[in-house]
């Protein structure tokens, strides 16, 4: 095999094999992708479908904080930080998040399906790292907690949707 043929075969071996690395997504992908921290990889599966923008929001791990208003949370000096990234039409989804230090944060994945930058509980999905259904009531703190070191942590995280009277889950 010729070397030009053997560097076509190298490439196209690493673009099928199953785990090969993704493109990470969002405005923070930088810190992901050195491996400086600290930041969290977040691996999304489960997306209904490929529509609309994907959204992380990182908050303090406090029941008093969880979901409270960015402009509040921004006022009172806390933890607060969200990025934003296209779907991407194809392929893995990977986003990525910086922590301000290491520690225990609160974080929130929504897939913002019609873009209008509004949760439309009706057709937007969600997700923790927990994983956990979650149902018709509000999300607990403990489903949306991730303790972050030095580096970067990976978490996975199952988009959610409505589904009928039993409200969120997974779509399988």
């Amino acid at each position: 095999m010729n070397r030009s043929a053997l560097l076509v075969a190298t490439v196209l071996a690493a673009i099928a094999a199953p785990g090969a690395s993704a493109q990470v997504l969002g405005e923070d992908a930088a810190a992901c992708s050195s491996g400086r921290g600290p930041a969290i990889q977040v691996e999304v599966s489960g997306l209904k479908d490929r529509a609309g923008r994907l959204k992380l929001e990182l908050y303090p791990a406090t029941e008093e904080d969880f979901l409270k208003d960015d402009r509040d949370l921004i006022k009172e000096g806390k933890t607060f930080r969200r990025i934003w990234a296209d779907t991407p039409h194809a392929g893995a989804v990977v986003m990525c998040i910086r922590a301000p230090a290491p520690g225990t944060y609160a974080m929130l994945f929504t897939h913002d399906r019609d873009g209008k930058n509004k949760f439309n509980f009706w057709s937007d999905g969600a997700g923790f790292p927990s994983n956990q259904r979650l149902g018709r009531s509000r999300p607990k703190l403990r489903q949306a907690m991730v303790r972050v070191g030095n580096g970067v942590t990976t978490v996975n995280i199952r988009a959610q949707y409505l589904r009928g009277l039993g409200g969120f889950s997974p779509l399988d």
